[in-house]
């Protein structure tokens, strides 16, 4: 019997054995999804996904047609339209932040003017209050370990606090999508703090966002006990923010958007079921597994700057045989990025200036070592229909350590980011409102007749 210190969460034999019966009358055999053609995952034997809608709001580009034939090519991403290494130089370039730039863009579909801009950034800085005493009531009450546990639960809970959150037309939901952009950084930071307070009798501070501030620059106000950090600091995680704002309508988190959208219900549902499936340690979790992957091989490699023990142990995680045994290299390899992911190759450069101010250049330089070894190690001992190469995930851990973010706040980050990818694909879908999405799905269970229980 596996037992819980709450009895609530016991396990007991009863259950056991109904968990036994559900694995055995629940398995499909895997021959039939190549028999009947089914794309499992929507995606099709080269990974390539099924096409199951159109969208204005990003494009993925990781293959050209070459005489009828699809070849790889390096990785690009646009927004509406827009290189996003584009829109990332031109924030550099003025020396100002873009998360809030990309934002107004994924959702109004074009480029503000200043005055737009700065019309919008306000927009945003007056819905970043919660409603009077949500911290203490909802926030600070049965804090979860998981902090998307707790935006989750939030967000649901902020549906209780609207008059209007049944209505679906666009201006409401606009609305609605702007104070939820504009708070999420205060429920998940907020939600931390509660939780490191009554958990580990750590000192509650509660800062108040300050209307002057970016997103970014809010984020680490509202996090550190001494509201400092430095303009680089604030500059990485803005530029983090902007690479995680969007990415496609097939990732499972925003076809999971368009999906309940569909439906008809309301937004807080709607972005609740989302952060449900970023939640998911396939999906949003990646850059954790990617900071403990190399917190083991730090501690294993007795020369950071050998690459023949480097080799040694990404071999070994092929094999099974060092980290979690799960036979991955995390942080390498994308579902549909081949030859390079652009949102990674964005991001080294600032890595690079980040190591250096925070003294951690060497670390920096394992991670360039295992970014270059590990595809040729990889096409050495797998069998791989495309190319690999470092994800964006590969570089936004080391980021959020060097920020000293905690781990907890990781996934959070992603979703402070990706609620505006989110919101634009939900005012998508209901101004091109069509049917509810419903795939289909094939039985393949045998018919038999009903058997009287006293027969049974």
């Amino acid at each position: 019997m596996f037992m819980a210190q709450n009895p609530y969460c016991e396990i007991t034999p009863e259950l056991l054995d109904l968990a036994s019966l559900c694995e055995k009358n629940s398995q499909i055999e895997p021959e039939l999804y190549a028999k009947y053609d089914v794309k499992r995952g929507l995606r099709d034997l080269n990974g390539k996904g099924v096409l199951t809608g159109l969208t204005e709001i990003s494009e993925i580009c990781s293959s050209k047609e070459v005489d009828g034939k699809s070849i790889p090519c390096e990785g690009k991403l646009y927004y509406r339209g827009i290189d996003i290494e584009e829109i990332v130089g031109g924030s550099i370039r003025e020396k100002r932040f873009g998360f809030e730039e990309v934002t107004y863009l994924l959702l109004f579909g074009d480029l503000p003017n200043k005055k737009q801009l700065d019309d919008f950034t306000r927009l945003l800085s007056q819905y970043r209050t919660l409603p009077t005493s949500f911290v203490r009531d909802i926030i600070m009450k049965a804090p979860s370990s998981d902090m998307m546990n707790t935006l989750a639960r939030s967000v649901l809970t902020l549906y209780s606090y609207d008059d209007d959150a049944n209505d679906i037309s666009v201006p409401n939901v606009l609305r609605q999508c702007l104070q939820l952009i504009a708070l999420f950084p205060l429920l998940s930071v907020y939600g931390y703090q509660a939780y490191r307070h009554y958990h580990d009798n750590q000192s509650l501070f509660i800062h108040p966002p300050k209307e002057e501030l970016s997103t970014a620059e809010n984020i680490l106000h509202i996090l550190r006990q001494d509201c400092k950090y430095t303009e680089l600091e604030a500059r990485v995680l803005d530029l983090a923010l902007i690479l995680h704002a969007e990415h496609g309508g097939g990732n499972n988190s925003t076809f999971t958007t368009h999906v309940v959208t569909s439906s008809g219900t309301d937004t807080y549902s709607a972005i609740a079921a989302a952060l449900g499936s970023l939640k998911g340690p396939k999906h949003g979790g990646a850059n954790i597994k990617v900071v403990r992957m190399f917190e083991d091989m730090k501690s294993v490699l007795r020369d950071w700057n050998d690459e023949e023990e480097i080799t040694h142990y990404l071999t070994a995680l092929l094999h099974k045989e060092a980290f979690d045994k799960a036979g991955l290299i995390y942080g390498m390899g994308h579902a549909v990025y081949s030859l390079s992911d652009p949102r990674c190759k964005i991001f080294e450069a600032f890595v690079k200036k980040l190591s250096e101010e925070k003294g951690r250049a060497d670390e920096y330089k394992l991670y360039t070592a295992v970014a270059r070894l590990s595809p040729q190690i990889i096409a050495k001992e797998r069998r791989i229909y495309k190319g690999v190469s470092p994800n964006v995930d590969f570089y936004s851990g080391f980021v959020y350590s060097m920020l000293d973010l905690p781990l907890e706040l990781y996934t959070p980050i992603f979703a402070i980011a990706r609620i505006s990818g989110w919101s634009a694909h939900r005012i998508e879908e209901l101004i091109n409102a069509g049917k509810i999405i419903r795939p289909s799905y094939m039985s393949v269970s045998q018919r038999r007749p009903y058997t009287p229980l006293d027969l049974r």
